[in-house]
């Protein structure tokens, strides 16, 4: 009689804080907040709602984990690229990172605006008031700024990753612009004279240099407001 081989037990990564915090951020991902529910993020793990329990209390826990994982990512990376740079330039690459994030992971514009105490936000809010000191904004100005900024990056970053969200299936961005596009230049002249003139513009515009060109706006005024033009001076 044969004998039978017996295979190895398969052993099974165990499951941890990191593990679930990485699973909801997939989950998020895929199918948005709404989707999230410990028995979907138990299934995608392969075990059960206690499990998972005993590492995070409930939703409001785990959204907020996931929301401070990606967001440290984006720190880190803030901290090691702009070493070397210019306040302004540190400035638009940590903005330019927070919206880049946003725009992968459309639900963080919302966990970030919903818990302005919370680390995620601290987080950005912190950098933003490091880079603003360095740029030279005195201490009575540097809250202003800093949260004029912060503002800023949440809300385009957040309506850009809204609009992502409005297209039509099997609709693309170019296609969805287009149309609006359109829909503008044929509003009536005498009530949207404007809205019509830049029609084309809206069409032909790319949503991260528009970010950035919106920041070099804010920056301009930061310093020129602390750097006014004496205008007695020849």
């Amino acid at each position: 009689m044969a004998t039978r081989t017996r295979r190895p037990e398969r052993r099974e990564e165990p499951l941890s804080r990191q593990r679930i915090v990485e699973a909801a951020i997939g989950l998020l991902d895929t199918a948005g907040e709404g989707a999230l529910t410990f028995r979907a993020l138990a299934e995608r793990l392969a075990t059960g709602p206690g499990a998972i329990y005993w590492h995070v209390t409930g939703k409001d826990e785990l959204l907020n984990a996931a929301t401070d994982a990606v967001i440290a990512t984006t720190m880190t990376a803030d901290t090691t690229s702009t070493a070397d740079a210019t306040p302004q330039e540190a400035i638009r690459t940590l903005a330019l990172g927070v919206f880049d994030a946003i725009d992968a992971h459309p639900w963080i514009g919302t966990q970030l605006s919903r818990a302005p105490s919370q680390s995620p936000i601290l987080r950005v809010f912190e950098h933003l008031g490091r880079h603003v000191q360095t740029l030279g904004v005195p201490h009575p100005a540097q809250f202003t700024a800093a949260s004029t900024l912060l503002n800023y990056i949440l809300g385009v970053g957040g309506r850009n990753a809204a609009n992502a969200r409005v297209h039509q299936p099997h609709t693309s961005r170019t296609e969805f612009i287009n149309a609006t596009a359109t829909a503008w230049a044929g509003l009536d002249p005498d009530e949207y004279p404007f809205t019509r003139n830049v029609a084309d513009q809206l069409r032909d515009h790319d949503d991260r240099t528009e970010f950035l060109a919106g920041l070099d706006l804010i920056l301009t005024g930061i310093t020129t407001h602390q750097n006014p033009t004496d205008p007695t001076s020849p």
